[in-house]
């Protein structure tokens, strides 16, 4: 069986990159969406906050550092950007069949909002079902990385840190925590040293893919 033959049965596959700030999510997605691509897949590559012009406006928000968001603000800001994402972009491409490859999803509302800001997990995940209508990943690729090494990342990147990245090290703590036992508790998570070499979990996240596809494939 090819990826294509896999692909050909209707709802597509549904592929979610997660880590900590500077872990590497836009770099590796793009690279798997290109790989795909090569490969004849239809993929569509969005981010969260972030996707349709709704989502976009909303994540100049989140990310503005001049602004100073409340907790509860912040969770129904990203609820509301990733339900447009979802309406407009993420099951449609999913119900043509094709790949859809997000940067973030309800886990990393988790992770942020819940263990880093320290609402209520069960109203977190509560919210984020009611936004998405219950959608879930088949495959969620979390880069694992030293908070510490993943900011000095960052200050390699022009322009300042946003207001998510100025926060201090014990709440990206609490974030690749909270990452780590959501990749516990959830069989569809697939963790990654993200330390390694880019050109090495490129090779392992398409592998990875393909297994998703074959279980599909056999379900």
């Amino acid at each position: 069986m090819t990826f294509d033959q896999a692909l050909r049965r209707p709802g597509g596959l549904f592929v979610t990159f997660e880590g900590v700030e500077g872990a590497g999510k836009t770099t590796r997605s793009a690279a798997l969406a290109g790989s795909l691509r090569s490969i004849g897949f239809e993929v569509v590559h969005t981010r969260e906050p972030g996707g349709p012009p709704l989502a976009e406006a909303i994540r100049r928000l989140l990310l503005d550092p001049s602004l100073e968001i409340p907790t509860a603000a912040e969770l129904m800001l990203y609820l509301a950007s990733r339900a447009s994402n979802v309406e407009h972009i993420v099951r449609p491409a999913l119900a043509a069949g094709g790949v859809v490859i997000c940067e973030r999803f309800n886990d990393a509302t988790e992770a942020y909002q819940a263990a880093g800001r320290g609402l209520d997990r069960e109203f977190v995940e509560s919210a984020c079902s009611f936004a998405t209508g219950g959608l879930e990943p088949d495959l969620t690729v979390l880069l694992d990385l030293d908070p510490a090494e993943g900011m000095a990342r960052l200050d390699s990147r022009p322009g300042g840190p946003d207001r998510i990245e100025r926060e201090d090290l014990a709440f990206h703590a609490r974030v690749r925590e909270e990452y780590l036992s959501l990749a516990r508790r959830h069989r569809r998570f697939r963790v990654l040293d993200a330390s390694l070499p880019g050109c090495e979990i490129d090779g392992i996240v398409l592998g990875l893919v393909e297994e998703a596809l074959r279980v599909r494939e056999s379900t």
